[in-house]
């Protein structure tokens, strides 16, 4: 089977023909017109494999983790392609940026949210985000090897795309990324949590399937690892853990493990790019912060815990605070209030109950319905229970950790460091600021996030965002390898085609408004999520309207 679907990659006409800019928008059309009809048993069969087949909440989250941000990572790549046609460079929402240079702890800053297209500025009101681009580097060049890689339209090599289980957006973002923009055909080796997929991408994705570009299999880890053995794959890339990424590329053994990689000598030696876990942490800056701005940030912190039933790898693991910060307690009392007040979910991911027992140190049971609860254990200390600091819960469970900070720029030094040298990984973190502070300390705050060593830094907002955005790189930060893999190698969706960059950092205000579709208890969220891929599919102002009333609708 395996070589029967490898050959007819190898048979393909794109082979030959190639992969030019055109044929690249054509197909990014193309492939929104075919996703649309395929939206409802998308979210469908999403919210009935995370076995909640009735929760209109659930379907609406399934809308705007998968078909939703589907359409507008297609929508982006067709404005770029378009871009490089004409122009011969992406537009960014601020040209002028390139002449009047911004910096960060030193480094260049690149405007990359809100876009210049898709209603970015009205719908996403209060939110920006910057790539902070690698020392050294020239702004004017941010693409120069990547739209050479493009110009050439030969393709030739063959990826193999190692999906994810949790979140359907990652296995087709990951497969559009290496064929589409990588210009590689592509096998996704779909995982078997959430392979009741595969008939629907080979759908919604039917002109990649038909170009020659992509295929997609089921089966299990020995499906997988004749994947990756197969002399016809030239790369792999997979989203996963670290133990996982480990065992395909050092081998099973620990042994073996340790050997390889003093030597030097790995098991798999083709290139390899990955999205690994995280322990990702919030960061509270003391301060005086109004009962609408503590409450909007609590909120903020409560969906990042129990959206996908804490099944994400951008989830918050760890919320820092300072121990003598006088709202402490208040805040933490609208945090577990907030937590309490979202519908339990079942525990969908296979080893969740196991690991849940084990960070919780409890021996819990799913209620009737096979959920568990989401928990938020107070006052934790890394030298106590050192466990859920050190290695990715992967279910719903988050800790709070005080820090013995004198004042505010104190703790957030210490906060910093913390997170740099404590946790593991380099995905994502998140840091709130009060507005005196951040009106105040602006240089202290530019210090910091530039110190931050994460490849997204979000400001009073969840990093969730900026990876359902699309223009922002999404990937570990920097200096990862495949001996110390952290949170990856590489970065995916990255719409503007950016090269040499370092991480994004996203703006947003402590109180949103709308409520964001993604809190829980949004009202109106399915009806939102419709709308707004309505309007990226056949955009009028009408739909706009329509959009904005059931926003508000929702508050």
């Amino acid at each position: 089977m395996i070589d029967s679907m490898i050959q007819r990659l190898l048979d393909a006409p794109v082979r030959k023909h190639g992969l030019s800019l055109e044929r690249r928008i054509d197909l990014c059309r193309s492939c929104v017109e075919t996703l649309m009809p395929t939206v409802d048993d998308w979210i469908d069969a999403g919210a009935r494999g995370k076995q909640c087949p009735n929760r209109i909440d659930v379907v609406a989250e399934e809308l705007l983790s998968g078909p939703l941000i589907a359409v507008r990572l297609l929508r982006l790549l067709e404005q770029s392609f378009s871009d490089l046609l004409l122009y011969g460079y992406t537009r960014l929402p601020q040209p002028e940026a390139l002449h009047h240079e911004r910096r960060i702890h030193g480094k260049p800053l690149l405007p990359i949210f809100p876009t210049l297209s898709l209603w970015d500025r009205l719908i996403f009101r209060g939110i920006s985000a910057d790539a902070v681009l690698m020392e050294r580097t020239d702004p004017r060049k941010r693409h120069y090897a990547l739209y050479r890689q493009l110009q050439d339209t030969s393709v030739s090599k063959i990826s193999l795309v190692l999906g994810a289980g949790n979140v359907s957006s990652v296995p087709f973002s990951d497969a559009i990324h290496k064929s589409l923009v990588c210009g590689h055909q592509v096998i996704l080796k779909m995982n078997p949590v959430n392979a009741y997929l595969k008939p629907i991408f080979e759908r919604a994705f039917a002109p990649l399937f038909q170009e020659g570009l992509l295929v997609a299999i089921e089966g299990d880890s020995q499906v997988g690892q004749a994947l990756v053995d197969h002399p016809a794959v030239d790369d792999v890339h997979l989203t996963g853990s670290a133990h996982t990424h480990d065992r395909i590329v050092w081998g099973d053994d620990p042994q073996e493990v340790l050997s390889r990689k003093k030597a030097g000598t790995p098991r798999l030696t083709k290139p390899v790019t990955s999205e690994l876990g995280n322990v990702s942490p919030w960061i509270i800056v003391p301060g005086v912060y109004s009962t609408k701005e503590l409450t909007s940030q609590a909120m903020h912190m409560a969906a990042s815990i129990a959206n996908n039933a804490g099944f994400n790898c951008l989830a918050t693991r760890v919320i820092v605070t300072c121990q003598n910060w006088p709202q402490r307690t208040e805040f933490l009392r609208l945090l577990q209030q907030s937590l309490q007040s979202i519908p339990k979910r079942p525990a969908y991911y296979p080893g969740a109950l196991e690991r849940y027992r084990r960070f919780t140190q409890t021996n819990i049971d799913p209620d009737d319905s096979g959920c568990l609860p989401y928990r938020l254990l107070e006052s934790q200390s890394i030298d106590q229970n050192p466990l859920v600091f050190e290695e990715e819960s992967f279910t719903c469970v988050c800790v709070e950790t005080p820090l013995a900070s004198q004042t505010a720029s104190q703790f957030l030094d210490e906060a910093v460091a913390f997170c740099n040298l404590r946790l593991p990984g380099t995905l994502c973190a998140s840091v709130s600021f009060p507005k005196k502070f951040a009106e105040q300390k602006r240089r202290v705050i530019s210090q910091a996030l530039g110190t931050l060593r994460y490849g997204c830094v979000s400001v009073n907002q969840w990093s969730a965002l900026a990876y359902s955005l699309l223009t922002p790189p999404w990937g570990g930060a920097p200096g990862a390898s495949l001996e110390d893999a952290q949170s990856g190698i590489g970065y995916v969706h990255n719409t503007y085609l950016l090269e040499r960059v370092e991480k994004t950092v996203l703006y947003g205000p402590l109180v949103n408004f709308p409520k964001p579709v993604w809190f829980p208890g949004h009202r109106n969220a399915l009806r939102v999520g419709r709308e707004l891929i309505g309007l990226y599919h056949q955009p009028s102002n009408h739909r706009l309207l329509k959009l904005f009333q059931h926003a508000l609708i929702g508050c």
